[in-house]
């Protein structure tokens, strides 16, 4: 039996104390706090997908499409979300990142090269492994990040 886990709709972090921690954030690099912030912070909370700026502007452009929510707001709060770890992203290079919340469990990622789909998983033995090889390093490890890339399984059938 498998020891892989492929389901992370759960978050760690309520969205109230995340709202609560980002105006806390907008206080200290002295910005304000705004709804189109908000809804950036909101629309990320909600999604479960992982999120191109661009995507994350449509989204919003799409569900509030009376609010005007320029791409350099997206742009600039993203980056201020990565800063404080309170978003993390995944490097797609020439063709850009794409970011998630992170307030969800730890997890890593398939990356396919052809269509873009990432698939999120968590292997205990790759953890326990990972532990292992700091351990007998004398290595603190604080955080850490495991991305393969390669071609998904439609992919590969459609390429047939």
């Amino acid at each position: 039996m498998s020891n892989v886990t492929t389901n992370f709709e759960d978050r760690i972090v309520e969205y109230e104390q995340l709202l609560e921690d980002f105006k806390n954030l907008l206080k200290k690099n002295n910005l304000k706090f705004t709804i189109q912030r908000e809804l950036i912070l909101e629309t990320l909370y909600d999604s479960n997908e992982h999120l191109t700026p661009e995507a994350l502007h449509q989204l919003i452009q799409k569900r509030h499409p009376t609010l005007k929510t320029g791409i350099a707001t997206v742009y600039r709060t993203l980056s201020l979300l990565e800063e404080s770890n309170v978003v993390t992203s995944l490097s797609f290079g020439a063709q850009g990142k794409k970011y998630e919340l992170g307030a969800k469990e730890h997890h890593d990622h398939l990356i396919c090269m052809e269509c873009g789909e990432i698939t999120e998983f968590v292997d205990e033995a790759i953890e326990k492994r990972q532990h292992t090889i700091t351990n007998e390093l004398g290595f603190k490890m604080l955080d850490h990040s495991m991305q393969i890339y390669g071609i998904c399984k439609k992919c590969q059938e459609k390429n047939k």
